[in-house]
């Protein structure tokens, strides 16, 4: 069985698709008047950003504490690299640099009240 798509909800779409499409290498498929989005990547997994609007709230969507999604990267020279490339974004919080985490290497930061976990996968040899 595979992963159809990842729903997320998000106050602003036009950053959302942004930090999505610009720094983590997907292609935006739809843009729904910056309402709903449906963005790609290589290995045909879909994320559907959903504004908040559609809701019809206006605060910062809430997830549960420790709820997050998490991207593999290619090795520690990639995990630095993109955290050095995100750090410049002012939207975005972090909670520390990248480090050893767990079996990994990585980082998570706050994109609103979304937590994104940015590693190398736990299951390669060698990675620390």
């Amino acid at each position: 069985m595979d992963l159809n798509h990842i729903n997320l909800v998000v106050k602003n779409m036009e950053q959302a698709v942004a930090l999505f499409t610009r720094d983590l290498g997907f292609t935006l498929t739809i843009n729904r008047n910056n309402k709903m989005a449906v963005l790609e990547n290589n290995n045909n997994f879909a994320l559907v950003i959903w504004g908040q609007i559609l809701n019809n709230e206006e605060n910062l969507p809430v997830y549960p504490k420790n709820f997050h999604i998490g991207f593999y990267q290619q090795d520690k020279e990639t995990v630095l690299a993109l955290f050095g490339k995100l750090s410049q974004n002012e939207q975005l919080k972090f909670e520390s640099g990248p480090k050893n985490i767990r079996n990994t290497f990585g980082f998570y930061f706050y994109f609103e009240n979304l937590m994104i976990e940015i590693s190398v996968s736990p299951f390669k040899e060698n990675i620390l």
